[in-house]
């Protein structure tokens, strides 16, 4: 299943290991495909400033000590990308659903495969990788 929306929160290339390491996007999608979703039983969070969001997620682990690669993450034109997607790019998700019962409770969700980038906001870390060099400009005097 593909999924058409706005990234935020994309650990696509590099897990986030906060918890568990996982590969994981919060895609924030339409009102119709929220209620889609919502109505198969998928969780579906509505925020109040981003909108319809559905999170997706693919864990590192696996059984019996499997690592699980990172999903694919390419370009509109289906080229390989090596790059972190910011807050804001427009995407495509391949996702595939699963589910599962414990303790007699059943539980849907959207295992992540591959992310194809429409339009990329450049992930920006904050620390200084905005600047760009002058050239040709004198030297900040020392205080």
């Amino acid at each position: 299943m593909v999924y058409e929306g706005i990234a935020m929160w994309a650990s696509i290339t590099t897990p986030n290991t906060r918890f568990e390491p996982k590969y994981s996007i919060n895609l924030v999608v339409d009102n119709d495909t929220a209620q889609t979703l919502k109505n198969e039983g998928f969780s579906v969070k509505f925020d109040k400033e981003e909108g319809p969001t559905i999170t997706m997620k693919r864990n590192v682990s696996g059984p019996n000590g499997m690592i699980r690669k990172a999903p694919k993450l390419m370009d509109k034109d289906k080229n390989e990308l090596d790059c972190l997607v910011g807050n804001g790019s427009k995407v495509r998700v391949q996702a595939k659903p699963w589910e599962i019962n414990r303790n007699g409770q059943p539980f849907k969700g959207l295992e992540l495969q591959a992310v194809q980038v429409l339009d990329l906001v450049q992930y920006s870390s904050g620390e200084g990788d905005e600047f760009d060099v002058i050239e040709g400009e004198a030297e900040v005097d020392e205080l």
